[in-house]
């Protein structure tokens, strides 16, 4: 079996395994994944069962979600489908980078190998998307770069954002509208009260999926004048 033999729905569990586990989650979980799929623990279990019938994971009860060499596979073709579809929507079509997720999401079930090479080619293969995600080359190797999450960065050290998650669509809007996008300078500062500081502003750590989880950093190792704050406030 084919990937495009595989439903829009399981292509879309594969990948958002695939997702979680890259953004530093490690073991997945059905919890986390029904949290990033925004359904019940019953309807994750009954599509991960599928996948595992098809070869494409492993999963024991109440155990952790693994997926397969297939399904790793095909998981990443799958973000190098989306990845790359969203810089087309963004820097071909003139869509921001919080309205894109949705629309790759559609558009990569039915995009052809050939036209998501195509796109790579035009648009002179980029090593990330609008978000900063790592987009897959055609043999499956993905881009690195060293970076750390807000969470793990110190007190006032300058870092330049690298990477913003692109399944938080209010967040991505709010970064955009403050002046702290992609490659912006930034700092950390954390009031006594716990709430996180991002540029000057307060940022939710309530839980693994808060807001500041979905920022990764890259420090610049100097303090240099363009780190002057931003200032994100929750509502």
């Amino acid at each position: 079996m084919t990937l495009q033999d595989l439903s829009p729905q399981a292509q879309d569990y594969l990948k958002m395994i695939w997702d979680l586990r890259e953004w530093g989650h490690g073991a997945v979980q059905p919890s986390a994944l029904a949290y990033r799929a925004h359904v019940r623990a019953s309807t994750v279990s009954g599509a991960v069962s599928r996948l595992v019938a098809g070869g494409y994971a492993r999963h024991t009860p109440y155990g952790a979600i693994a997926l397969t060499e297939r399904g790793e596979r095909y998981a990443v073709r799958m973000a190098r489908k989306h990845r790359l579809l969203e810089m087309f929507l963004v820097t071909t079509l003139g869509y921001r980078w919080d309205e894109v997720h949705p629309e790759a999401d559609a558009l990569e079930h039915a995009a052809s190998d050939l036209m998501i090479d195509r796109i790579d080619e035009l648009l002179g293969h980029p090593d990330a998307d609008p978000h900063g995600d790592p987009i897959p080359r055609a043999d499956g190797s993905l881009p690195t770069q060293a970076a750390i999450t807000l969470v793990d960065l110190p007190d006032g050290v300058p870092a330049r954002i690298v990477r913003v998650n692109d399944v938080e669509p209010t967040l991505l809007h709010r970064l955009e509208h403050h002046g702290a996008g992609l490659h912006a300078v930034i700092a950390v500062s954390r009031p006594q009260e716990d709430d996180a500081a991002t540029s000057g502003g307060h940022a939710d750590r309530s839980g693994d999926e808060g807001p500041i989880m979905h920022i990764v950093a890259l420090n610049t190792g100097d303090g240099s004048p363009d780190t002057a704050p931003c200032t994100i406030t929750d509502p």
